[in-house]
């Protein structure tokens, strides 16, 4: 099989995995090909903005496992592919060179073992660091049940690792990937969470004390393959976030293109679902929310029409409104149309006086927003009270109903 055929296979194989941003590196280049600190991944997104894009493959989808959901599952009749560490070490410097890309995302299906796969893994990032002397980004994958000394050599060549945890609970796993088990995909989360922390200690004291993986870790969960509310999702994330110190978790919406018994019979993957999930992890993560907060035993399902944070503030009228010349900065964060910037950038002009409306429109702040969960030095600019039956309607931005209507794009697919 030529290498344009095979990459044609195990680009389309890797689409599905989402869990790539690079973000967070900062290998430098030391005269050698490529630098990690201001470059990234595969038409994704920097934490501060930027647009960067990798080399996103499998190296095999060839699986020894037979996943539901998987569409590289053993059981499915696909054409085969694989690239080999050679290969893919020069197919990467050759992009480079031509700037199409800033690094590598490389998965793989598991080949004979996990140990043998994480091998070519490792083989792969040797040759790039070692023979071609590419200090770009590189992210790989942590795969579960490999064992630690391979893990810990694959961190020492890589920026970042990502170990799926894919679904969201035991019974799920069990009923859709039964060769897959919790306690052994979190292993190696904790072992990349503990060696990381071990590392960042040494670089304080040893300066040349090698690097790993400083970009950090992250994990993909898929969204709508199985049953679990969004509520048992965003509590699991915030477990993650806690236990493993991920840098991000990942949502993917399930898209339908295998069938299996267990499979919900949907025709288009839950596109605003995935969306509120991230715009609630953003509120775990920056917010200073809780998981418990934003969706409630009574209200485990995120609303379609209204973001996390409008419903959370909805749900606590009688918090609002807030005198923005008073309120905390916490208090700040949580009111709708308020983001981390603008809240920190009131706080700090108050020292020198009373913000005036005119302030908050300089600052950034959305009043169509804010404006009925604050008052001015006093006064109220909602054209509606906080008990009004309406207010909910008035909060639905077009933007929100405008991606409402974009999810039916996938109406007549199949």
């Amino acid at each position: 099989m030529e290498i344009g055929e095979k990459l044609d296979i195990l680009a389309d194989a890797a689409k599905y995995d989402v869990s790539c941003s690079s973000s967070g590196s900062a290998r430098a280049n030391g005269g050698g090909l490529g630098n990690a600190h201001k470059s990234g991944i595969c038409h994704t997104w920097t934490a501060d903005g930027r647009c960067v894009s990798l080399l996103k493959i499998l190296m095999t989808n060839s699986c020894i496992f037979d996943c539901e959901y998987c569409v590289n599952r053993r059981s499915h009749d696909t054409p085969r592919a694989i690239l080999t560490p050679e290969e893919i070490a020069h197919l990467t410097v050759e992009f480079y060179k031509r700037n199409y890309i800033e690094g590598l995302f490389l998965s793989s299906g598991i080949l004979k073992s996990p140990d043998y796969t994480t091998e070519l893994l490792i083989r792969t990032a040797k040759i790039l660091r070692k023979q071609y002397h590419f200090n770009g980004y590189i992210h790989m994958k942590g795969i579960p049940g490999t064992d630690p000394v391979l893990l810990d050599e694959l961190g020492r060549y890589v920026d970042r690792v990502s170990v799926n945890i894919e679904l969201p609970s035991e019974r799920s796993l069990h009923l859709l990937a039964p060769q897959k088990t919790k306690k052994a995909i979190m292993a190696p989360m904790k072992f990349f969470r503990d060696s990381i922390l071990v590392h960042r200690e040494e670089k304080k004291h040893f300066k040349r004390a090698p690097s790993f993986v400083p970009a950090g870790q992250t994990t993909q969960l898929i969204v709508g393959a199985s049953g679990e509310s969004d509520r048992q999702i965003l509590l699991l994330t915030e477990g993650l976030y806690r236990a493993a110190s991920l840098k991000r978790v990942y949502y993917s919406a399930y898209v339908p293109v295998m069938k299996g018994k267990n499979l919900p019979a949907i025709k288009r993957p839950p596109l605003n679902r995935e969306n509120r999930l991230y715009q609630a992890d953003w509120l775990l993560r920056f917010y200073k929310f809780r998981a418990e907060e934003i969706l409630t035993p009574e209200e485990p399902d995120f609303d379609e029409e209204l973001d996390p944070k409008c419903n959370w503030a909805l749900r606590h009228r009688e918090l609002f409104p807030v005198e923005i010349n008073r309120a905390s900065y916490e208090m700040l964060l949580r009111v709708p149309g308020i983001g981390v910037k603008s809240a920190l950038r009131i706080v700090r002009l108050r020292r020198y006086g009373y913000l005036s409306f005119d302030d908050l429109h300089r600052l950034g702040i959305v009043m169509k927003r804010a404006g009925y969960f604050i008052t001015i030095g006093g006064r109220y600019y909602g054209n509606v009270s906080l008990d009004n039956a309406h207010l909910r309607n008035r909060l639905i931005s077009r933007t929100a109903a405008r991606e409402v209507r974009e999810m039916s794009l996938f109406d007549g697919q199949t």
